[in-house]
C-alpha cells in the first residue's frame, strides 16, 4: 500500500514539474524562432522603439506560419511581419498617417530627382518604375526598387520630395528548378504579351499555393507590365499595365 501511494506521489510531483515548466518556459520548444505572440511583440518592439501595440496577428502564409504586428509611434503607423520558424523578419512597412499630410503648393519635383531621393534611401538599389499616383487629394511618386534579397516600395510627395512610405519585402526564390518554367522562358513569356520592351524584374512566388513568376516589362513608352506567370506551365495568370517614367 505504501509503495503504490508512494509512486503515486511520484507521478503527481512529475506531472506537475512539467505542467510548471510550460507555464514558466512556454518559448523553450522553439528557441530559434517564435513560440508565440509575446516574442513576436517583443521582437517587433526592440525592432521600433518607443512603438506601441496597435495589433497582433499570427496567419500561415504561402505555408508558412508568420506573426503581424501593427504598431504606432509619432506620424507613423508600422507593419512588422515575423516568419515564426526562424524569427527572422520578412517584411518592413511604415507610413505617415493621412491626416498629417498636406497637399503642398507649386509645381511637382523632377522624376531625375525622386530617383535621387529613392537611390538615398536603398543605396546601390536598382529603380525598376517610378510612377504617379494620386492618394486623397495628393499627388505622390511610386518608386519600386530591387536590392539583393529585397524588393522595396517607396512613395514621395510629389511636391515636397518627402518620404510617405517606405516598404521592404524578402524576394523567394525558386526551388526545385527542374519542374519548372525557368525564368528565362518566363521572360520570352512577358515580353511576348508586352509586345516588347526591357524586363526590369523577375521573382519567384508562391501565390495561394500556385508557383508562380512575377516579370515587370518596362516600354520606351513608359508603360510598365506586371505579369504574373505559372512556374510550371507557362499560362499567364494576371497582367497589370500602369504608366510609368
Amino acid at each position: 500500500m505504501m509503495k503504490k501511494r508512494s509512486m503515486l506521489v511520484t507521478v503527481f510531483l512529475m506531472v506537475c514539474l512539467v505542467f510548471t515548466s510550460i507555464l514558466c518556459f512556454p518559448e523553450t520548444a522553439s528557441a530559434k524562432g517564435i513560440a508565440n505572440a509575446r516574442k513576436a511583440v517583443k521582437l517587433a518592439k526592440k525592432q521600433v522603439k518607443g512603438a506601441s501595440v496597435l495589433e497582433v496577428d499570427s496567419e500561415y502564409e504561402k505555408g508558412q506560419l508568420v506573426y503581424e504586428i501593427k504598431m504606432s509611434k509619432g506620424k507613423k503607423e508600422y507593419n512588422l511581419v515575423y516568419r515564426a520558424s526562424d524569427a527572422k523578419l520578412v517584411s518592413y512597412e511604415w507610413e505617415i498617417e493621412s491626416w498629417y499630410i498636406k497637399r503642398g503648393k507649386g509645381k511637382n519635383i523632377s522624376i531625375s530627382k525622386c530617383r535621387r531621393l529613392a537611390n538615398k534611401q536603398v543605396p546601390g538599389g536598382r529603380i525598376i518604375s517610378v510612377t504617379k499616383k494620386r492618394s486623397d487629394g495628393v499627388q505622390m511618386y511610386k518608386v519600386k526598387m530591387q536590392k539583393s534579397t529585397k524588393k522595396y516600395e517607396m512613395k514621395f510627395h510629389a511636391k515636397t520630395g518627402k518620404l510617405l512610405e517606405y516598404e521592404w519585402e524578402l524576394v523567394k526564390k525558386a526551388s526545385n528548378q527542374k519542374n519548372y518554367i525557368g525564368e528565362n522562358k518566363a521572360k520570352q513569356i512577358a515580353l511576348a504579351k508586352a509586345g516588347g520592351g526591357t524586363v526590369a524584374l523577375v521573382e519567384f512566388d508562391m501565390d495561394d499555393g500556385v508557383p508562380v513568376y512575377d516579370v515587370k516589362v518596362v516600354k520606351k513608352n513608359g508603360m510598365v507590365y506586371e505579369i504574373e506567370i505559372h512556374a510550371k506551365t507557362g499560362k499567364i495568370l494576371d497582367v497589370d499595365v500602369e504608366y510609368g517614367f
